[in-house]
């Protein structure tokens, strides 16, 4: 079987721009684990795309690397290297639509996608559509409404509606703060700032089925208005108990959910859920020395059945933040 991965950082999304630093060291550390993951499996010939500059970072044996260079159409490049495998598995951010887009484009040629479908990432890559399905399944969700609707009572934070993490979101808590922000509003949603325990939880998804991996812990730095993500503690919350009948309601919510999935909470009196990562979230990269479990391995499982999550042991493992403002 030929698997296609692709990582839209370091595999050449922004061959003909500027690459960020710190966004493709992110990138890199999820690649990693995705194809270390894979590479144990002995059973595919993997082809990864790979951003013109990145070249001497690849240290893998047993892939063939694609490289991507100013002059390639990342679209094309992709579709060509979609046609010659059987399986894919993007990792892309949801702003404008980019996830959303590869997906369309793997389903259109009639290969296997091992993430979850366009229609999926249509809605859980969309802020307020997110918040406006939970609450129809009377799902806790943080209240989220466009900035055109805010008042300037209280503390409120902004964000893009398809934003990634908590990249250019504002906490705002005056009213020149908001007067300022009207500048910005067009795309961004609104919500309460609330204050609790920021938690993930890593998990697989499958029809209206879902099942927990584990419990993370997100740490912060509250710096000029804005969250500053320093480490994610993977694996920090060892009661599952406590967070499987919310990922139940959360799967049968959202039945075209599939593979791995983040759900991003905050937990104070109440367990709310901000946002689903319909895609592999900076938490998986610590789920193999926490748990033993191979994710990409449950994920071609359920292909075929459900998964097999049996941990060979069972620790915290804390991932650093690569960059500043991102948060998985």
């Amino acid at each position: 079987m030929k698997i296609l991965v692709f990582e839209y950082i370091t595999g050449g999304g922004f061959n003909k721009q500027e690459l960020p630093d710190s966004l493709a060291s992110e990138g890199r550390l999820m690649l990693n684990a995705l194809l270390d993951n894979l590479i144990q499996l002995k059973s595919f010939e993997i082809t990864v795309m790979f951003d013109w500059r990145l070249i001497d970072s690849i240290g893998m044996t047993g892939i063939n690397a694609v490289i991507i260079r100013p002059e390639h159409d990342i679209t094309e490049e992709f579709a060509r290297l979609v046609k010659q495998s059987d399986l894919i598995w993007p990792i892309a951010p949801e702003f404008d639509g980019i996830l959303q887009t590869l997906c369309q484009t793997v389903e259109s040629l009639g290969k296997i996608l091992l993430t979850s479908p366009a229609t999926a990432v249509a809605i859980a890559g969309n802020k307020l559509k997110t918040y406006e399905l939970l609450n129809r399944h009377h799902i806790a969700a943080v209240p989220t409404r466009m900035v055109d609707d805010y008042s300037s009572s209280g503390e409120w934070i902004v964000k893009p509606i398809d934003g990634v993490g908590c990249a250019d979101s504002y906490v705002l808590t005056t009213r020149q703060d908001f007067e300022q922000m009207t500048v910005r509003k067009s795309g961004y949603v609104i919500q309460p700032h609330l204050h609790g325990t920021k938690t993930s939880l890593s998990c697989l998804f499958k029809e209206g089925s879902g099942w927990l991996v584990c419990a993370n812990l997100q740490r912060f730095e509250f710096i000029n208005q804005q969250y500053h993500l320093t480490d994610i503690v993977v694996n920090h919350h060892p009661d599952l108990g406590l967070y499987q009948p919310l990922i139940d309601k959360i799967a049968r919510a959202l039945p075209e959910l599939w593979g791995y999935a983040g759900i991003d909470l905050i937990e104070n009196e109440r367990t709310w859920v901000l946002e689903i990562n319909p895609r592999l979230t900076t938490s998986f990269v610590g789920i193999y020395d926490a748990l033993g479990i191979n994710i990409v391995e449950a994920v071609l499982q359920l292909l075929h059945g459900e998964p097999a999550l049996n941990p060979a042991y069972n620790r915290p493992i804390t991932v650093q933040a690569q960059q500043e403002t991102h948060a998985n």
